[in-house]
């Protein structure tokens, strides 16, 4: 009987599964399968009466090396899979043109994303936000956690416009308002590196619910990144030490994603074929009240029964444009 491997060589290949902590019970169970396999080897090159009993232990530790070999590369690419896709992200949503009609629609979008969520068994968390006297959003951040999150909602980042006849419109003229809407991806590996020497940072008294000691204690954190003027603020947790770290993980997806939208701006035509980055400056989709129509722009579209689909039946929206993405048939919105 022949050695058919190099135990040496194999356990340097082993390297990147012992040093991922999912995989290393796996790996270590592996090296066990590959000494055993080197001793039964040994032992058929000493009694050459054993060579089809080694033969036959041989085969059943080669079936057991090629399951945990599966196994391990099948969590290996989910890793993969999760990592370009991840299962939790920042959704942002601001105010833009339109006054309070335009801070009301921000906060409609927030609960048409939040009811959806729910849905899929999502988990919505506040982040930050800044309503206005009559309940619309000004600005507001969620951390939205949940499987396939960033797959589903990362067509979503751009311009919403709604046009509508306000309830305090007495004339009846159409208003038109927008929001801006963005999906930022936490990711677990950053190639961002965010120096402390370029932080400006503020602490503050986090506002609205939470119980009397909220307002007592400076918990909020602002993170300003002086070279881009990107800043962030986190006012979720108790602690000024956990909102720090949680507005340093939103900065560093911000940083990202701005990185990802100045390198796709590069590849020009390939622009519609990136995943996952957009220009927030473009409307991607219409509201029409009156018309009771909502349409996409970039894949030119249109869906009707908005009332349920602002109650978060967006399924059929957001697995559409996914497809005519993939197919590389999605084109810009309007500017």
């Amino acid at each position: 009987m022949e050695s058919v491997f190099s135990l040496e060589s194999i356990m340097e290949d082993l390297k990147k599964y012992k040093d991922n902590p999912k995989t290393t019970y796996l790996a270590e169970s592996y090296e066990k399968l590959l000494k055993e396999e080197k001793e039964i080897f040994a032992m058929s090159e000493k009694d050459a009466s054993m060579a089809e009993l080694a033969r036959e232990e041989m085969k059943t530790v080669e079936e057991q090396k090629v399951a945990i070999m599966k196994q391990m590369n099948e969590i290996l690419d989910s890793e993969k899979v999760e990592e370009e896709f991840p299962n939790e992200v920042i959704l942002e949503i601001r105010a833009g043109a339109g006054g309070e009609e335009a801070a009301l629609f921000a906060f409609e979008l927030s609960q048409m994303y939040k009811k959806f969520g729910e849905s899929r068994g999502w988990t919505f968390k506040v982040l930050d936000e800044s309503k206005t006297s009559i309940g619309g959003y000004k600005y507001a951040s969620f951390e939205v956690r949940g499987k396939d999150v960033y797959r589903i909602l990362r067509f979503e980042t751009g311009v919403h416009r709604i046009q509508r006849i306000p309830e305090t419109e007495k004339t009846g003229r159409v208003h038109t308002s927008t929001a801006s809407v963005a999906i930022l991806p936490i990711r677990k590996k950053t190639t961002i590196e965010i120096k402390e020497s370029d932080l400006e940072i503020e602490f503050s008294r986090s506002g609205g619910a939470g119980g009397q000691n909220v307002n007592k204690v400076e918990t909020a954190v602002r993170l300003i990144h002086k070279p881009t003027g990107i800043d962030v603020r986190c006012t979720s947790e108790r602690s000024q030490v956990k909102n720090r770290e949680k507005a340093m993980s939103i900065l560093t997806a911000k940083l990202e994603v701005a990185h990802e939208e100045e390198e796709a701006k590069k590849f020009g035509s390939e622009r519609k074929n990136q995943i996952g980055t957009g220009d927030r400056s473009e409307k991607i989709r219409t509201y029409n009240i009156l018309q009771d129509r909502i349409t996409d722009h970039r894949i030119k579209e249109s869906w009707h029964n908005i009332a349920e689909i602002m109650d978060g039946k967006l399924d059929d929206i957001l697995a559409t444009v996914a497809d005519r993405a993939e197919k590389g048939e999605m084109g810009r919105g309007e500017e």
